[in-house]
């Protein structure tokens, strides 16, 4: 089975970027979208299902912002729209699909680059969403959390970490969120299988830094331990160009 998660920035804007011919190469069996901007109703349901998706989608209230997807080959049991908390859930950030064998989230935490008011929710998001993570690991024991976590973990994780230790996705409270969410029985996929500097899943449009490869990892497919016999493969996939984030991919036997 394989498995993508894709900060889109924008469906729309992806849809007109040749989207749909990149989605039928991949021929991911799950798809988890972040930062979709868009309703339902904006957004072309056929041409998903011409690929064989069923199609899962959480907007926020305002309009053009935020919002998270799911598409699905297979039929999930369950979908869950939000996790209970009002404040993420107008901002469409938390979907989950229920599978037989596991579950998977696709999740779009807050940005606090825009200053204090937003680093301070993104702090209120981070601690009720661990709560929310730890107690979901204990009913659905196989999850999967696919989406931009707006944080790069380790100095490793982007292309500067000195100049950037005071920048909103690289600061100690956020890291040292990410050593506690990994410690509580979560897997970092992508480092799991690939111990190498340099690879990124987001650039700046600014200074040409994606052609600079001047990028920071910020989006993850995290797995439960309990998954861990499951993992075959884990990617970044830089290639494609639809967004300023690029999709990450995870296999299982």
């Amino acid at each position: 089975m394989k498995i993508i998660s894709y900060n889109i920035n924008g469906i729309r804007a992806a849809m007109k970027k040749d989207l749909f011919t990149w989605l039928k190469a991949a021929n991911a069996d799950i798809v988890c979208f972040q930062e979709i901007k868009a309703n339902k109703e904006q957004i072309d349901i056929a041409a998903f299902e011409s690929l064989g998706y069923h199609s899962y989608w959480y907007s926020a209230q305002k309009k053009g912002y935020s919002g998270v997807a799911i598409l699905s080959k297979i039929k999930p049991n369950n979908v869950a729209y939000g996790c209970g908390i009002e404040a993420y859930d107008a901002e469409g950030r938390i979907l989950r699909a229920d599978y037989n064998d596991f579950s998977i989230v696709s999740a779009y935490f807050p940005s606090g680059s825009s200053g204090e008011e937003r680093q301070a929710f993104k702090y209120e998001f981070l601690d009720d969403l661990y709560t929310y993570f730890v107690q979901l690991k204990e009913t659905f024991p196989h999850l999967i959390i696919g989406g931009d976590y707006n944080i790069c973990h380790e100095a490793i994780d982007i292309h500067d970490p000195i100049r950037n230790k005071k920048s909103s996705g690289f600061l100690p409270e956020e890291r040292a969120w990410m050593t506690k969410f990994f410690e509580a029985g979560f897997i970092d996929t992508f480092r799991y299988f690939n111990k190498e500097a340099h690879h990124y899943s987001w650039w700046s449009y600014r200074a040409n830094a994606r052609a600079n490869n001047k990028g920071w990892r910020i989006d993850y497919l995290s797995a439960t331990q309990a998954m861990e016999s499951k993992l075959k493969r884990a990617a970044i996939l830089p290639e494609a160009k639809h967004s300023d984030h690029c999709p990450i991919l995870i296999e299982l036997v």
